[in-house]
């Protein structure tokens, strides 16, 4: 039983370690993104035209 307990332990510690390489996975790309200024004004560009695309849609969808 005290096997069981010890594997139940490890499992938030897996989960942080997984989710943290999931995040340097997916950041990767920005960072050589990030090493050029065309890329710094291309990603802002493409983050304020995705925000935008988000409340426009919400605005619209909620009828605000």
């Amino acid at each position: 039983m005290l096997n069981f307990w010890e594997n139940i332990a490890r499992y938030p510690r897996f989960f942080f370690s997984s989710m943290l390489g999931l995040v340097l996975i997916l950041t990767t790309p920005f960072q050589r993104l990030f090493r050029t200024k065309s890329g710094i004004i291309v990603f802002i560009a493409g983050l304020v035209f995705i925000l935008g695309f988000v409340f426009l849609t919400l605005k619209h969808m909620l009828d605000l």
